[in-house]
């Protein structure tokens, strides 16, 4: 599968890269953005930016902290400034997206974006109001180690997780267990769990998943996330959004609660869509990416 070539933005002083696929007369004033989750990058768009290209402007970007855009340090709320360091946060993040819509897409834009890349699609949504056409959740991340997901009765969970916070913002700690993680053989083990049906778990796939994981400061991203306990949460997102919204779900999702999002779809008003794609994991862009790239245009067009 062919990778579009990488383009540079200049955003706070930090490199962000992206890519862009499109057709010679695309479809007017609809453009796509495709935000890709934790540990992953715009390659991770592998089986479905070309495709979307083809309907329209269809552009795929890296975080900052992963893929090829630049790594700054975490740095903790507790932690004093350091040059090139940076909080990591869903307003970071979610302001690079709607930043990057206003500067580069300078059109409406659906946001696409698979689990913790649909939290942040849904914040920048909300940023961007009007100029969003609509939100498609893949897998959205449903965020259950977060501080306003403990429940008052879990006795054991209350007790142990001021350990657990002080235990993983050392760095020392963070690096060790990224480094654990960021090699091709536990890298195939949980994309095995991921991808259910082992569909699409192939070289490539390994390769742009740990490639990024090489570079020097790769393991800084890691670290702020993992430390992100009281942030937003998909639910309180929802509501601020005017823009319609389509949840796509792998059957099988190892990590993030079909029922869940069932309840979601019950629950808030513009959630328009709920469709399951069997048999699939988290990543069902790139596992069945025929029957989610065809979901997606079906989305767009009944609501363009």
């Amino acid at each position: 599968m062919s990778l579009n070539k990488s383009e540079t933005w200049m955003w706070k002083n930090w490199e962000i890269s992206w890519s862009l696929s499109k057709e010679s007369i695309p479809e007017k004033n609809i453009k796509i953005l495709l935000v890709h989750g934790f540990g992953a990058s715009k390659n991770h768009w592998r089986h479905n930016q070309n495709f979307l290209g083809k309907f329209s402007n269809c552009y795929a970007i890296d975080l900052l902290g992963f893929g090829e855009s630049s790594q700054p340090s975490a740095l903790l709320n507790y932690e004093p400034y350091k040059e090139n360091s940076i909080k990591y946060s869903f307003d970071l993040w979610s302001n690079q997206i709607s930043t990057f819509c206003a500067e580069i897409i300078k059109s409406p834009v659906y946001l696409v974006g698979n689990s913790i890349g649909g939290v942040i699609a849904l914040k920048a949504a909300e940023i961007l109001k009007d100029n969003c056409k609509g939100v498609i959740l893949i897998d959205c991340a449903q965020r259950t180690m977060d501080d306003k997901r403990l429940q008052k009765n879990d006795i054991l969970m209350n007790f142990l997780r001021p350990i657990l916070k002080t235990f993983v913002r050392q760095r020392i700690i963070s690096n060790t267990l990224f480094t654990r993680a960021a090699n091709p053989k536990v890298i195939e083990k949980i994309l095995q769990q991921a991808y259910p049906s082992g569909k699409n778990i192939d070289t490539e796939l390994i390769e742009i998943l740990y490639q990024p994981s090489q570079r020097k400061n790769s393991k800084e991203a890691f670290r702020g996330f993992i430390n992100l306990f009281d942030d937003y949460l998909a639910t309180d997102l929802f509501n601020k959004v005017d823009a319609p919204i389509q949840l796509i779900w792998g059957e099988k999702d190892p990590w993030e609660s079909l029922d869940e999002a069932r309840e979601w779809k019950k629950q808030f008003r513009n959630i328009s869509r709920l469709d399951i794609i069997g048999g699939a994991g988290h990543c069902p862009h790139d596992e069945e990416p025929e029957k989610t790239n065809n979901l997606i245009i079906d989305f767009i067009q009944e609501t363009k």
